[in-house]
């Protein structure tokens, strides 16, 4: 789980009052209607005589590009000649640059300074970064306590990306005492404003009767509420759902729409599902080519699964050239990751011989690792490789074992 530091948005900042009445309201009207250049018209005078709202506003233009070229630098100048008026989301909007490195030379302790300031003031957005950053120990020594101080001021505002977070503290035990049920409770204001990992969150906690009991209906609801607002978690689950007709019926055209959505996003999870699908020609024409394309994104990524099926990819040369020592060294990723099957493929290829010398021993040592993890293919190959070694051979392999988890399934 996440957690998240935000900038503030641009209702916020165009809440306080402004210093002539005829011109920063013309603005915002502007600025509301899609018309920066207007908006920026509007708020340049009245930056350059000294108004903080107008001020923080034209910063805001050149860190987003409204109107005008997108100027970091600028929006920097301009968020500090307000910031040094007290304008308190100024402030905000300066410590975010200052963390981020944007239009400045990246600086987590000033920008904890900024964020602390403008907090005092009662800012939320402020609040709530400034408990991230404790709570990640950036730019101040990591404290969860004061982390989760200024979550519930910003929470106690209504920030819900505060209320997602001091979810997450209590889900946790970070800084507070552990409570599912407190962190379902925060976790449902927050989905109730549209937060879409407190929503996926939520929907997690309904199907496992996490802090609630469990209701299924409740979950596949926030789910779908998380996808629609964007959340590639909660994506990759209702894809997962569809494909496997898991409380919905099986549809895989549903399923690739969801998976896809999540794909594009980054998810490891989708990215090796679609990978999956298509190479099963599942809801599409089997494609194995495109199969390997979306399962060398998750693997390269480190997602076990995927490494393990473009291992079997490289093995029978589907959709990639044959290529058995490719096929070891994905399989390998996968195996020091815990994944029995990779293990067992691993020593099937030192059984064989192919893509490395062939090595009873090391197969033997990996396929005893699987079969202790469940796996029957490494448990039913066990005895046929046993006939082929001497007593001291079997020895070696079961001393490897020892040292192999000694060291963490690293170099064995």
């Amino acid at each position: 789980m996440r957690v998240l530091a935000v900038i503030p948005v641009l209702a916020c900042l165009l809440s306080g009052p402004p210093a002539d009445a005829a011109d920063f309201p013309s603005g915002v009207r502007a600025y509301n209607s899609g018309d920066y250049p207007g908006a920026f018209a509007q708020w340049e005078l009245l930056a350059e005589l000294g108004d903080a709202e107008a001020q923080n506003n034209l910063g805001w233009l050149y860190q987003h590009g409204k109107g005008v070229l997108q100027d970091n630098a600028a929006a920097v100048k301009w968020y500090w000649q307000a910031a040094r008026q007290g304008n308190a989301v100024a402030q905000t909007n300066l410590a975010w640059m200052y963390e981020q490195g944007k239009g400045v030379t990246r600086n987590d302790r000033i920008a904890v300074r900024w964020y602390t300031i403008a907090a005092r003031q009662g800012d939320p957005a402020a609040q709530n970064n400034l408990g991230t950053m404790y709570q990640n120990g950036t730019g101040v020594e990591r404290d969860y306590r004061t982390a989760v101080d200024w979550y519930r001021k910003a929470a106690e505002q209504g920030n819900a990306h505060a209320r997602f977070n001091l979810g997450t503290s209590y889900q946790q035990g970070f800084g507070v005492e552990r409570s599912d049920k407190k962190a379902l409770e925060w976790y449902r204001l927050a989905a109730g404003q549209g937060h879409a990992e407190a929503q996926f969150n939520l929907g997690w906690m309904y199907e496992n009767g996490v802090g609630s009991r469990r209701d299924d209906e409740k979950a596949l609801g926030w789910y779908r509420r998380a996808a629609g607002n964007g959340s590639a978690s909660a994506q990759a689950n209702l894809g997962t759902r569809y494909r496997e007709g898991f409380g919905v019926a099986r549809d895989y055209d549903t399923a690739l729409k969801w998976f896809r959505a999540a794909a594009g996003q980054g998810d490891l999870l989708a990215q090796y599902s679609l990978g999956k699908m298509y190479q099963a020609g599942q809801g599409v024409t089997r494609d194995f080519e495109t199969a390997a394309d979306w399962l060398r994104q998750s693997a390269e990524k480190g997602f076990a699964l995927a490494q393990n099926l473009l291992g079997a990819m490289y093995s029978r040369g589907l959709g990639v050239p044959q290529d058995h020592r490719e096929a070891v060294s994905w399989y390998r990723l996968a195996a020091e990751q815990g994944l029995a099957s990779a293990r067992f493929n691993l020593g099937a290829k030192y059984a064989n011989g192919e893509g490395v010398d062939r090595d009873y021993v090391r197969a033997h040592m990996w396929w005893n690792i699987a079969a202790s993890e469940g796996n029957v293919n490494a448990a039913n190959s066990l005895p046929n490789i046993e006939n082929e070694m001497t007593p001291e051979q079997r020895q070696r392999a079961r001393d490897l074992v020892v040292l192999c988890r000694a060291q963490n399934y690293r170099d064995c």
